[in-house]
């Protein structure tokens, strides 16, 4: 067998694939890989189509992208980045909290299209402290289970709902959402 043609399980290509087939004809977006940093790009006269850009290769920054776009209405789907603010790494504890408010809705619908992979998810705070360890993070994780759960009970908002079902299809999960388990331990 020619090792090129072997497909890994979390290939990233993948999730452009299923992105594409949701997303292009009627967004006109595509998911693409290879940034340095995670980007959104919407369409100008240069360019025709929306750009979701994830990181490297990462299946983890892909998800996540995806997330965020999954959230974002018509108006921020038209600002570079959705017009959000990013403070880098070293961020006071207010900036934190700030950040962790606005992470709360697409961490877990990441965290609902990991299951949808069968790909394990990690909270992301995304800051250390000084001495370099993470903050304490208990408040974040309980509200990303409790808004993981709610998504559960009541739906994914429509765009991530389309893409949640794709992806079982794709990665061949058959666990419909309501029935699944999201708990404190699954995020330690």
């Amino acid at each position: 067998m020619n090792v090129a043609l072997q497909f890994t399980a979390y290939e990233c290509s993948r999730l452009e694939h299923v992105f594409a087939r949701c997303f292009e004809a009627t967004e006109q977006t595509l998911l693409a890989g290879g940034a340095s940093e995670p980007y959104y790009r919407p369409a100008d006269s240069a360019q025709s189509q929306h750009l979701l850009y994830y990181r490297e290769d990462f299946f983890a920054s892909a998800l996540h992208e995806i997330s965020h776009w999954c959230l974002a209405g018509i108006e921020r789907r038209q600002l570079p980045d959705f017009g959000y603010w990013y403070a880098p790494e070293g961020r006071t504890p207010e900036q934190q909290r700030a950040f962790e408010q606005v992470e709360i809705k697409p961490q877990s619908i990441e965290w609902c299209l990991s299951r949808a992979c069968g790909y394990p998810f990690r909270v992301s705070v995304d800051n250390f402290t000084p001495d370099g360890t993470l903050p304490d993070t208990r408040w974040f994780r309980a509200q990303v289970l409790a808004q993981a759960q709610h998504w559960q009970l009541h739906g994914l908002p429509t765009r991530a709902q389309q893409i949640y079902a794709a992806l079982c299809d794709e990665f061949g999960t058959t666990t419909a959402l309501p029935d699944q388990r999201f708990t404190a331990a699954d995020l330690d």
